[in-house]
């Protein structure tokens, strides 16, 4: 019973399921004609376009032929004509739906058959239906002239076509798996509050007489200051409490949240720019790469006439080149060279920094046209090379460097 029960479960089969469904995606389009009464006498497959119009991302056209797409026939009755034409280019396969209607004042509706139809073959033109020429769809007996003209729907002398187009579109509806979002990542908040309960700590900080504990395996894996210092061959004796020199508590602490979260603090909106300016020489010191360079993005928004002399010297001392060639190209503004050469902190930088200053002039005479300047400027040694400065700027640079 066993062995025959199991060859039973084996020759049964898996049972999959897939769902096709087809739906019509519709677009209509209104063609008013006015002036009807001036289009007769075009003259037979003489048409009147429409506006391009889309539907399910293919173009349309309507024409209307006044005087009719077919020869008079031996009745001597004479039909309007109506077709779409298809202005962009046809998907090989996709099938159209479309109807005709004539539309009065008051909305009512006249209207002709549908049909659907295909593209075969890639090199043929378009199946088409009865009384349809070759690349439209329509109708060439859309309406008989004498009586459209006795109708409703000629009000004015004006006539409404209404066009509407659907285009077949077949799917696979099949079961799928909806994926969760993931949470997002709580490791540094876990980090920090390790931190903030100081839990298992071996290291002790005092900066600027305050006290700040941490984790010497974190700071290590962050930092190769800090990997050097704890574990490397040369590291110190007393890794306990370290003293640090030349650096203020609130930047050391943004630094360690930096470290265990990895992004930079909420900082008082008051002294954010002068705490990023400690955190980025902070950060090179410890060899923190990507806080470097998100606090020279930070500074690099808010550069201004009264801080972008103190951050070219900032930028020049922690190489920050980036941040170094905005600042020389704000400060050689035409509009901005005059008031900032004014500011004490360009005068400490002249005295302190002159290869910048230097290299603030090659920077300007890259950047202006050749204009006769003063001569006397290109007489000293120390800026020989730079003639093609405009004159503008060398009376600037050389009056306020050399006679202040």
């Amino acid at each position: 019973m066993a062995v025959c029960s199991m060859i039973h479960d084996l020759e049964t089969p898996n049972l999959t399921t897939s769902i096709s469904k087809t739906v019509t995606i519709k677009g209509s389009h209104n063609f008013k004609i006015h002036g009807y009464s001036f289009t007769k006498g075009m003259g037979v497959r003489n048409y009147i376009a429409s506006d391009t119009f889309s539907v399910e991302g293919h173009l349309w056209e309507i024409h209307f032929y006044p005087d009719g797409y077919k020869k008079v026939d031996e009745s001597g009755d004479i039909y309007v004509s109506v077709f779409i034409n298809l202005v962009s280019k046809f998907v090989k396969g996709t099938r159209v739906w479309y109807e005709y209607l004539l539309l009065d004042e008051s909305g009512n509706k006249w209207y002709k058959s549908i049909g659907i139809f295909k593209r075969l073959e890639k090199d043929k033109r378009w199946m088409v239906g009865p009384f349809c020429p070759y690349k439209y769809w329509g109708y060439s007996d859309f309406y008989k002239r004498t009586e459209l003209e006795a109708s409703q729907f000629l009000k004015d002398d004006c006539l409404t076509i209404q066009c509407t187009v659907g285009v077949l579109k077949t799917s696979m509806d099949n079961p799928k798996t909806v994926a969760q979002p993931l949470p997002l990542s709580d490791l540094g908040e876990s980090y920090m509050q390790l931190l903030e309960r100081r839990e298992e700590t071996d290291v002790t900080f005092e900066v600027d007489g305050k006290i700040f504990y941490a984790h010497k395996l974190i700071l290590a894996t962050r930092s190769p200051v800090f990997r050097a210092q704890f574990f490397g061959p040369l590291k110190e004796e007393n890794t306990r409490c370290i003293k640090i020199e030349e650096m203020h508590a609130p930047v050391f602490k943004a630094l360690l949240y930096f470290i265990y979260c990895h992004v930079i603090p909420d900082l008082d909106s008051k002294c954010v720019a002068t705490i990023m300016t400690h955190l980025l020489a902070a950060a090179d010191r410890y060899g923190i790469e990507r806080l470097k360079s998100l606090c020279e993005a930070r500074l690099r928004e808010n550069i201004a006439i009264d801080n972008v002399v103190s951050t070219l010297a900032l930028a020049e001392q922690h190489g920050c080149f980036q941040l170094k060639s905005i600042c020389l190209e704000f400060i050689s503004l035409p509009k901005n060279l005059e008031d900032i050469m004014q500011t004490d902190g360009f005068k400490n930088l002249k005295e302190n920094c002159p290869t910048v200053i230097d290299e603030l002039f090659k920077y300007v005479a890259r950047l202006r046209d050749n204009e006769p300047g003063i001569k006397e400027l290109e007489s000293f040694s120390c800026y020989r090379g730079v003639a093609h400065i405009c004159g503008s700027a060398k009376r600037l640079l050389f009056r306020f460097l050399w006679t202040r």
